[in-house]
């Protein structure tokens, strides 16, 4: 743990960060995009080092009770370290677990809304990583689309939301794993760099036992003339993260 440093996000909030986990651009734009007000109870899956759910709290939106679910131990050391530098000890609840092996840890049919940054790769596919961390995070290794959609649609209550990103390439299976478990797609939003290049991103909230209907957002623009667009400075809060952004 002697890599772990401390960085700052908005309104002063400490978070620790190391080289095996730390900000990415992703997870930063899906806090965004989950919309959570005050009295939400929240979970966030797949946790990492803590960030979606620790920049609702940096912003001040302060969500009634969050848990977080991380796998892989040291990340999960570095969101106990948050927890404890920013006393969150009554309101966010690091669980250092499988997510296929969260029984009786969070209560089923309580959480309101469901965060994911999950891992981008089918296990077996793209370049494999020499790094066991890195293997986890970005390979179908230890959890898949559909564990994730059958464990959220558990948690939620009744309309409740799963909010996830993903690579573009993989929104039918986005998709066909949340009806599987009766969550229904109800909006999307794309991501690009400008607007004359592919999007890399894919932005996609279900709701659970929702009918359908599937509400496709303008895209987001990330860069307008080389620097960050309006919007991107928005979401980032320009100028109060004093962090090191990973892509």
């Amino acid at each position: 743990m002697n890599d772990i440093v401390f960085d700052t996000l908005n309104n002063n909030f400490a978070i620790a960060t190391s080289k095996e986990h730390r900000p990415v651009t992703d997870a930063i734009l899906l806090s965004a995009f989950a919309n959570v007000k005050k009295h939400n109870i929240c979970c966030d899956l797949c946790s990492g080092c803590g960030i979606i759910p620790f920049l609702w709290y940096a912003h001040k939106i302060n969500p009634k009770t969050t848990y977080a679910v991380e796998i892989q131990e040291l990340a999960y050391s570095q969101m106990v370290l948050t927890q404890e530098k920013n006393n969150l000890n009554d309101v966010f609840f690091p669980i250092n677990e499988d997510l296929n092996k969260l029984q009786g840890k969070i209560p089923n049919g309580s959480v309101d809304i469901i965060t994911c940054n999950p891992p981008y790769k089918i296990d077996g596919t793209g370049i494999p990583c020499d790094n066991e961390n890195r293997h986890i995070a970005r390979h179908e290794s230890s959890c898949t689309l559909d564990d994730i959609c059958r464990v959220s649609s558990k948690l939620l209550k009744p309309s409740g939301s799963l909010c996830i990103c993903q690579r573009p390439e993989r929104i039918a299976d986005i998709f066909s794993s949340m009806r599987k478990y009766s969550i229904e797609p109800k909006r999307m939003r794309l991501v690009q760099k400008s607007i004359d290049t592919a999007p890399w991103l894919v932005l996609i909230e279900g709701k659970k036992q929702q009918k359908p209907f599937l509400q496709v957002e303008a895209p987001l623009i990330t860069r307008n003339n080389g620097y960050f667009s309006n919007e991107m400075n928005k979401i980032y809060a320009t100028g109060k993260m004093d962090i090191n952004i990973k892509r």
